[in-house]
């Protein structure tokens, strides 16, 4: 065995535990500054939370790219994304019921469906998704931040706001907010560096394929700052955040995740690898919707038993193919 594979073992360890706390600081930061604007839970899950927890997937894919990892680049999109649904949902819906926004249903849970169906077909024609497939892909994510903020603007939640005057007299929480997003940053940045170079020397060392060590150790790890938050929110009662993030988290890895990193460097997809995997992603999105409709907006512990064990049999798959 190659003395070395202890190193990279180490940077993966050190770089997941960059980016869980990166993101954890991240998450307290911009929220605490989005909050003080009165913007409601379900739009800072959708928007401040998601963005900050799908940092690692952004910073791990685009190191990737830029190195010209495509397999992980992808692989890693896709698995955080079924991970994201499957596991931490489905954890999260054990652990508490979770309403599903009526805004959501309306358009959050479509439009990630119109992106799980857009990266299959995209990735196939061409084999690759090329910069202009990045390009349709960042124009959909603006469009969909506009209707998302114009829809925040329309339901300001003045609970949100400070409740008292005292608390509108602290510049320094302020600073230490803007102070915790920026280091978060950061270390999520440095993270997904040792993350991308200790899984790259593993996969090399042990002959395991970019796209499992993309799917396993890369994709779950990059999906634990959802996991932990989520889990939280809903053991708090927080349960539009808990919702909210992994629905944006899912949406804003498509278009702004594989939309970034396709522009840096053509992201390999082929029929053989990566069609199979795209497709469970579009299953569980699907499967989502079937249980929010199902359950008159909510996931109900059930829909979350029935996630995990497609999450356990997806994963026993993986390994045997």
């Amino acid at each position: 065995m190659d003395p070395m594979i202890f190193l990279w073992i180490f940077l993966v360890v050190a770089g997941l535990a960059l980016l869980v706390k990166g993101a954890d600081f991240f998450v307290d930061g911009a929220a605490g500054v989005a909050k003080k604007c009165g913007i409601s839970p379900l739009v800072i899950g959708l928007t401040v939370v998601a963005f900050g927890t799908s940092a690692p997937e952004l910073a791990v894919s685009v190191a990737s790219a830029i190195r010209g990892f495509t397999d992980l680049s992808v692989g890693n999109v896709l698995g955080s994304n079924i991970a994201n649904i499957l596991l931490i949902l489905g954890v999260s819906a054990l652990v508490r019921p979770l309403p599903v926004h009526k805004n959501s249903i309306r358009l959050d849970i479509p439009v990630l469906l119109v992106c799980s169906v857009l990266i299959i077909l995209l990735g196939l024609w061409g084999d690759a998704l090329q910069w202009w497939d990045g390009l349709i892909f960042l124009a959909i994510f603006v469009l969909y931040m506009f209707f998302l903020f114009r829809d925040a603007l329309r339901e300001k939640n003045p609970k949100d706001k400070p409740s008292s005057p005292e608390e509108e007299k602290k510049p320094k929480k302020m600073g230490i907010d803007i102070l915790f997003t920026v280091l978060g940053l950061v270390m999520v940045a440095g993270g997904g560096y040792a993350l991308v170079e200790g899984a790259k020397k593993i996969a090399e060392a042990m002959g395991v394929t970019e796209r499992i060590i993309g799917l396993t150790v890369v994709a779950l790890g990059t999906s634990l700052p959802e996991l932990v938050t989520s889990v939280v929110a809903a053991r708090k009662g927080e349960t539009d955040i808990a919702v909210g993030n992994i629905l944006g988290s899912n949406i804003f890895n498509i278009l702004l995740v594989a939309g970034v990193a396709s522009l840096i460097c053509p992201l390999a997809f082929s029929f053989e690898t990566n069609l199979v995997d795209a497709l469970v992603a579009l299953a569980a999105a699907l499967l989502l919707a079937v249980c929010a409709l199902a359950g008159k907006h909510k996931l109900k512990r059930g829909a979350g038993a029935a996630m995990l064990v497609s999450f356990l049999a997806y994963y026993a798959i993986l390994f045997v193919m």
